[in-house]
Parts: C-alpha cells; structure tokens; sequence
C-alpha cells in the first residue's frame, strides 16, 4: 500500500477522525478522541512509515516475519509497530494490522463512547468485531 491507499483505508473505517497535531505531513487517526495510528514521511527512508497500536505478542511476531516492521518509533515499544511502507508488506496484511489497531483502541474506550462506535458501524452495514486476542 501507498500512502494514499493507506490514508483512504483509515478515513474510510467509521467513527475514523484525522488531525494534524504535529503540522502538515504527519495524519493522526483516532477513534472516539484515542490515536489509532499515525502515518508520516519516513525518518531514514523515502517510504511513508505507519505507527499503530498492537498487542505485544503479536507486535514481536510480525517484527520477526516483516523486516518492514519495527518496533514503534517515537512510541512505546512495547504496544506499537511501525510499518514502514516499502512494498514488502502485502496489502491486505497491513489491512488486517490497521484493524486490529482500531479494534485495539475501540475495546479500550468507555462504554459509552464504544457502543456509540458500534451502533455507526451498524447503520453502515460495517461487521462488528470480536474484542482482539
């Protein structure tokens, strides 16, 4: 994925709102007021870098499978990933890690904001998804 395929794949999730609080070049996408993930030119490559959210298991895996992924820059550690977004990466699993970050943040929300993110997904015909392993 470019950086425009991935930007369109995070506007398009629902309840998906996107600011620039470090100035132009850097989206951050959040659900219900919490970052998601955060795209940018990349730091030591020409490639656009995505940091999202993962469980720390998970986080490690993918690290040793995709030398595209490292351990989140400028973030913890332990929690986030960044894809550095080189082509090496199939598509469809930076999808899949993109919402696994999302239903990450969702189940992390209060009550009240998580089931107002549900009932948009449900008037947009979206799947609801289990809480992430």
């Amino acid at each position: 994925m470019d950086r425009q395929q991935t930007n369109d794949f995070l506007a398009n999730l629902v309840g998906s709102e996107l600011s620039h609080p470090f100035g132009g070049g850097v989206e951050v996408y959040k659900v219900g007021g919490k970052m998601f993930a955060l795209l940018s030119q990349g730091y030591i490559s020409e490639h656009p870098w995505l940091n999202l959210k993962c469980d720390p298991h998970q986080a490690q895996i993918l690290r040793d499978i995709f030398p595209a992924v490292i351990a989140g820059y400028h973030m913890n550690k332990t929690h986030w990933n960044t894809v550095i977004l080189d082509g090496t990466v199939p598509a469809g699993e930076i999808q899949r890690m993109i919402d696994h970050s999302y239903q990450l943040v969702i189940a992390a929300l209060p009550k009240k904001q998580r089931t107002h993110v549900n009932l948009q997904q449900i008037h947009q015909g979206k799947p609801l998804e289990s809480k992430p392993e």
